[in-house]
């Protein structure tokens, strides 16, 4: 219930910031229009932009033919994790990176970097693959794919606002500085909206994923290793829809400023202490 409900106060903010942007653009009437526009957004966005995701990372589906040990290890995963089996997908980039998307458990899909499947091993990537089912189980999934499609599509029309110029109801041209303010403004708030509900799910599929797997140290260990590679190797996916980066397990954007500042995710270090002293508490 709690999920839906976050899902639903998402919905109405990315709502809202539709509204503002297009009465910037077209008054009363624009507002109405961007509205409109948005409910259809937020339709296709349930029903598709698992898609459209795995679209923009190019993710190539794969079975227990073309990647044995991969699908095998998700399949024994979703098992444990009393999960259907989800559609498996692997992305060519060296950087190590994973996440999970779909609309609901019995249409969810999970995707990994090539590059992760090389630079963890296998206790690690059990590990981070059951971060994945987690986010899955919780059908944080929906909360994510929803809030990156929604959040570029906010992008898009600030951006139309910017360059266009923005008009009243009664088409007369906006208050430009208005106008420049809602359309750089919008895309900050479009990101303060997801992060606002991402830390504290990272931090549950953290602790989802290590109870799955049964190893919070493999885990920890996982997170500690991609953390190091990544900051070297950027995933050019991400770096075109920066919207994308909280389905990550970890932030994969290279930028700093307001990229670093305002981060989808926790501090790696925190999330590796408290996998470390989960472990510890097992014994």
């Amino acid at each position: 219930m709690f999920n839906w409900m976050k899902t639903a106060i998402l919905m109405a903010g990315i709502m809202a910031l539709f509204g503002v942007v297009g009465s910037v653009i077209g008054g009363r009437q624009g507002m109405l229009m961007a509205l409109a526009f948005g409910a259809v957004g937020n339709f296709f966005a349930y029903w598709f932009s698992d898609k459209m995701v795995l679209r923009m990372y190019n993710a190539q589906e794969v079975d227990e033919t073309s990647a044995p040990q991969f699908y095998n290890m998700i399949k024994d995963l979703a098992a444990r994790a009393e999960l259907p089996m989800p559609r498996v997908y692997l992305i060519e980039e060296d950087a190590p990176n994973a996440f999970a998307t779909g609309r609901n458990p019995e249409h969810a899909a999970v995707a990994a970097t090539t590059g992760i499947l090389r630079v963890l091993n296998e206790r690690e990537l059990r590990g981070v693959m059951a971060h994945e089912l987690t986010h899955v189980k919780h059908r944080d999934i929906l909360i994510s794919t929803i809030s990156a499609t929604m959040a570029g599509a906010i992008s898009a029309l600030a951006n139309f606002a910017m360059f266009f110029g923005g008009r009243d109801e009664n088409g007369r041209p906006a208050n430009p500085v208005a106008t420049i303010a809602v359309a750089l403004l919008a895309p900050l708030a479009a990101m303060l909206i997801q992060m606002a509900i991402s830390r504290a799910r990272e931090f549950e599929a953290d602790r989802g994923g290590a109870e799955i797997s049964g190893d919070p140290r493999a885990l920890a260990s996982a997170l500690d290793k991609i953390h190091r590679y990544a900051q070297g190797i950027p995933l050019e996916a991400t770096e075109r829809h920066p919207e994308t980066a909280q389905m990550m397990i970890m932030n994969p954007l290279s930028g700093g400023g307001l990229r670093g500042l305002f981060s989808t995710h926790p501090a790696t270090e925190e999330r590796v202490q408290r996998l470390l002293a989960m472990a510890g508490a097992r014994g």
